[in-house]
């Protein structure tokens, strides 16, 4: 029986098929609804004997990945910047050609393989990015009521809580108090997401406080709940990194490179990978740097660093190392010891 290779061009709606043969023959190329189960029983009727089923990673990727796996599929998840380098070599661009060009990479195994994540793991990551919109949303219209009232030289003024911004609007308001009425459902929105988002904050400290890893992570210095879960949801499996330094560049973390002939220069951080994880383990460097009053060696490291280099680098490379730092603790299952430089 020949062996058989098949490439899935994924829309919202519909999803091209192209089944190749290990020559790289066309076998059939059709259309199917981007389900699941309606995709297996196309290619399970079209090839019994596929060895592997390639699609790029996507907002979908997760849904079908996992689906098609259940169903006894050989899917493989490829790097979508990857696919698309070769993909642009062919001389029309179409739903078809794609498909067929994901066929023959599935062929010839020269695409790079994407860590599909598990249910639970987005979940963890859902809760985190909800409560990362609603603290954005939060700033935007705070900064929308300052901005209003400076509109009639009145000042918000720096408030740290709900209770003392409630006060100064009140007494702004005596000045001005034609704004009330017109200004009143902005303030009862961030009333809301105030409430919304502390009622998330406790939610994560009691999903973090049942986990072993988490509560590791937590030891520390300048990494809390967020920090300690959004680097599990990200990693999730850290046998997948040979390597501890590994992990700064799947945040982004380290520089670009270009070298060619005689040329070698670096650049700024790459910013690929993980965003959410990068933020994490940089707001964990600030705090380490800039709020932690108990000496450690991170952080004496990271202040000459600063001397030297300026405050931005060495956020930026004490984040780095608090990746690695965060990733050989996962593996030894150790907690963080002090040590004073």
């Amino acid at each position: 029986m020949a062996i058989l290779y098949a490439g899935l061009d994924v829309s919202d709606k519909k999803t091209h098929i192209c089944i190749v043969d290990e020559k790289g023959g066309l076998r059939w190329r059709g259309v199917c609804v981007t389900d699941p189960e309606a995709l297996s029983r196309t290619l399970k009727k079209r090839a019994p004997s596929l060895d592997r089923v390639v699609l790029e990673g996507g907002p979908l990727s997760c849904f079908l990945y996992h689906g098609l796996r259940e169903r006894g599929l050989p899917a493989v998840c490829i790097c979508a910047r990857h696919a698309k380098g070769v993909l642009s070599t062919r001389l029309n661009k179409s739903d078809v050609n794609d498909a067929e060009g994901l066929a023959q990479l599935s062929r010839t195994g020269w695409y790079k393989e994407v860590h599909i994540k598990d249910k639970d793991t987005h979940l963890d990551r859902t809760l985190l990015r909800v409560r990362h919109q609603l603290i954005k949303s939060h700033a935007d219209m705070l900064n929308q009521l300052r901005g209003l009232l400076k509109l009639f030289g009145l000042r918000l003024g720096r408030v740290t809580t709900p209770g003392k911004r409630t006060e100064r609007l009140i007494y702004l308001f005596e000045q001005q108090p034609a704004l009330k009425p017109m200004l009143l459902p902005l303030i009862k929105a961030l009333d809301a997401l105030e409430q919304e988002i502390a009622k998330l904050n406790r939610q994560l400290k009691r999903r973090t406080a049942v986990d072993p890893t988490c509560r590791r992570l937590m030891t520390i210095p300048g990494v809390g709940p967020i920090a300690a879960l959004t680097f599990k949801a990200s990693i999730e499996d850290p046998a997948r990194f040979k390597r501890s330094t590994d992990v700064g560049a799947y945040a982004g973390l380290t520089p670009r490179r270009f070298q060619s002939g005689e040329m070698d220069a670096s650049g700024h951080i790459s910013k690929f990978g993980d965003q959410m994880l990068r933020r994490a383990l940089y707001e964990s460097a600030n705090s380490i740097l800039g709020r932690l009053k108990k000496g450690c060696a991170l952080k004496t490291w990271g202040q000459k660093l600063a001397e030297h280099k300026g405050p931005k680098r060495a956020r930026v490379a004490v984040a780095r190392k608090l990746a690695i730092l965060m990733h050989k603790m996962w593996i030894s299952e150790q907690e963080f010891v002090w040590r004073k430089a």
